[in-house]
């Protein structure tokens, strides 16, 4: 009874805050979140990396460990979007998106820190920096089909991640005033997108729902089987497995839809949403089932 009592504690937080989101999506339908996206994207990001790769513990070897173990685990998503994309019949590149880059860092980083504390956070943060540093750079590429070394150039999210494998790798001390600042900086941006999360399945409709829902099927589903299958590849145990388990469950990031909403047409864009909205509401049911599971066999 202990673990679904704690469960409960792990879950709640982070879906009561989405449905304050809702709440006030469907109180206010007009209201404006271009704030939260620009926050996020610029600030609020770069924050997420540097504070929770720096301040919690994490060592150099671990982050290459992690950040290397769930490349593999994107490699796996996108072998599963191109087979599912191919089947029906979608744009493989355009789409791609939601497959590969998951909710890890709005959703999967408070999960992973109420489950598993601080070295969880850390763990958890070397995921959701390479993921991060995907949506700024691979996920513009895929939505607009080119290539341009001028986005990752300009993108916040690429110099947070050199900055902090630069600091743990030379075991930097940061001034407390940085920490205390990346503290509050993160977790505002975990809460105000996590809202704006609720705001957004609100508005965002649902096009062609039974391919949506294939489509989120084997995002919520197949992910955490190839997690899994990282795990007993490299023998992973504890908290760092349960951890990888938890951020490969992750539903489609709303950023997917952002990025592909500036980059890629219409058809696309109305795909893409159709897909986060299905694999979020999927994600209520298969992410307790994940962190229990997590919770029981990997602490």
């Amino acid at each position: 009874m202990e673990i679904y009592y704690r469960l409960f504690e792990v879950i709640f937080p982070v879906f009561f805050v989405v449905g304050i989101g809702y709440y006030i999506g469907k109180k206010n339908p007009k209201i404006d979140t271009s704030f939260i996206t620009n926050f996020g994207a610029n600030i609020g990001s770069p924050a997420i990396v540097i504070y929770s790769v720096t301040t919690t513990g994490l060592t150099f070897q671990i982050f290459v460990n992690y950040f290397s173990y769930y490349f593999l685990a994107i490699l796996g998503f996108a072998i599963i979007g191109i087979v599912f994309l191919s089947i029906l019949k979608k744009d493989i590149i355009m789409e791609l998106p939601p497959f590969i880059l998951p909710n890890t860092g709005n959703m999967g980083l408070p999960i992973c820190l109420f489950a598993y504390g601080s070295q969880g956070l850390g763990i958890a943060g070397a995921i959701a920096a390479l993921i991060i540093l995907f949506h700024f750079t691979l996920g513009v590429f895929l939505a607009s089909k080119k290539f341009d070394i001028s986005i990752i150039l300009k993108s916040p999210a690429f110099y947070a991640v050199i900055i902090s494998v630069l600091i743990i790798y030379f075991k930097i001390q940061i001034p407390n005033f940085i920490v205390n600042t990346t503290m509050l900086l993160t977790y505002a941006t975990i809460f105000l997108i996590l809202m704006s999360l609720g705001i957004a399945l609100t508005r965002l409709k649902v096009f062609s729902f039974n391919k949506a829902l294939i489509s989120s099927i084997a995002r919520v589903f197949l992910g955490p089987l190839v997690g899994i299958l990282i795990i007993y590849t490299f023998n992973l145990s504890g908290v760092a497995a349960g951890v990888l388990l938890i951020q490969c469950s992750m539903p489609s990031a709303i950023l997917n839809y952002l990025v592909g909403s500036i980059y890629s047409p219409k058809k696309v864009v109305d795909n893409i949403a159709s897909m986060i909205v299905v694999s979020t509401v999927l994600s209520f049911i298969t992410i307790p089932i994940v962190v229990l599971i997590s919770l029981k066999y990997f602490s």
